[in-house]
């Protein structure tokens, strides 16, 4: 399956390079093409997780009941399968353990796999998103279909509905949707992807990628469309909480010249060390306030699973740290981490790529990360705790 991946993606990349796509050029020369080696090397790669520098920390996340019922999310599950054709389920299912979790990709090139939302039906579609609505807020449900949105947004600023598009998104189910065995869905494309893992109560969603190019329609079909703005504000008005010296251990460097976040896709194995702003001094209002930054996260989930994360989110309070590269003030571009044994969420205002490459970062290209670090992106850490009391064959 790899190996077919890797094939598609280069014949894309040579079609699109003799069709001269302005769009997609500029982002070659930036990223350095699609299905690059390092890429395949890294999704063959034996999973680790994002670990810092004193190694991976065991006992963080164990199988437990949560008293929270996922029958919705298997159901919503069950009616999205039965709705495709013989041949698109067939395209959009695999094992619960398969290397097609981690093949996702922000970039807007890469030959995706599952059932594309351009191929399905009214009623197809309407399935899917009640999937995607079974498993994340309200919030988190309409944030997704924005972005999908500004992606027809973009389509129509560089004249590209190849490339770019409302509904160039696939979605992916692996395992059989159940109550009790592992299983999960993935939603895969332009600036929007959601891994969502279930095993009985317990949910995991991590990785989870969301931004745009551009944050804004200010015309075409699209017109008011916006997104980003809360992660964009929250973050800064959390800086603006801390006092000088506080500001001084979070802010790494003033000038932000380039893109910073460092665990997008194919980084699922990054050591990264804790930087910044140890967040184990901070006043009550400070505390409330990166509480707020990260309830923006993690309130995509829905809600009674977005405060069992938060609770594990706030266990871990003491030993969370906050950094910052770029400016303070209110126009300013800016990167930030919000980094603990069990979050990981990165904050980046981007060089433009479309409709014209930016040699400098913009307000108006975001990308944002959440990642599970530890092992269990993706849900691996209970997976590998479930294979070690119910072995299954490979």
């Amino acid at each position: 399956m790899i190996a077919r991946l890797r094939r598609a993606r280069l014949i894309l990349a040579l079609a699109m390079v003799s069709a001269g796509v302005i769009c997609s050029i500029s982002l070659f020369a930036q990223r350095g093409g699609p299905g690059g080696g390092a890429d395949m090397a890294a999704v063959n790669a034996p999973y680790e997780g994002i670990i810092a520098a004193e190694g991976k920390e065991d006992g963080l996340f164990k199988i437990s009941k949560t008293g929270l019922s996922t029958k919705d999310i298997k159901e919503a599950a069950d009616k999205f399968l039965e709705s495709l054709s013989a041949s698109q389920r067939q395209s959009a299912t695999f094992a619960v353990d398969d290397s097609e979790w981690r093949l996702w990709d922000n970039r807007h090139f890469y030959q995706r796999q599952g059932v594309g939302f351009d191929e399905m039906t009214d009623s197809q579609r309407a399935a899917a998103f009640e999937l995607i609505g079974a498993s994340m807020s309200a919030k988190g449900l309409q944030k997704t279909k924005d972005i999908m949105k500004l992606n027809g947004t973009l389509a129509e600023l560089c004249n590209n509905f190849d490339e770019y598009g409302r509904w160039l998104y696939w979605m992916t189910v692996m395992g059989e949707p159940s109550t009790t065995e592992p299983w999960g869905w993935q939603l895969d494309g332009h600036h929007a992807i959601v891994n969502f893992f279930v095993l009985g109560d317990q949910v995991v969603m991590s990785p989870v990628f969301m931004g745009s190019e551009p944050v804004r329609a200010d015309g075409g079909a699209f017109q008011g469309t916006v997104v980003m703005q809360d992660e964009q504000n929250l973050g800064l008005e959390f800086l603006r909480s801390l006092s000088s010296a506080q500001q001084n251990e979070a802010v790494l460097m003033d000038r932000k010249d380039g893109n910073n976040n460092l665990t997008e896709a194919y980084k699922d194995n990054v050591r990264l060390d804790y930087a910044g702003l140890k967040c184990d001094q901070l006043s009550d209002a400070q505390e409330q306030k990166l509480l707020a930054l990260i309830e923006e996260y993690i309130g995509n989930m829905r809600l009674p699973h977005a405060q069992v994360k938060m609770s594990e989110v706030k266990a871990h309070l003491d030993r969370t740290h906050f950094a910052w590269i770029g400016g303070r003030t209110s126009d300013s571009v800016y990167y930030y981490r919000v980094h603990s044994p069990v979050l990981l969420i990165e904050f980046d205002h981007q060089r433009r790529v479309a409709p014209q490459r930016g040699a400098s970062p913009s307000r108006d290209h975001i990308h944002t990360v959440v990642r599970t670090p530890n092992g269990n992106d993706y849900g691996k850490d209970l997976l590998r705790q479930h294979y070690e009391t119910h072995p299954h064959p490979h």
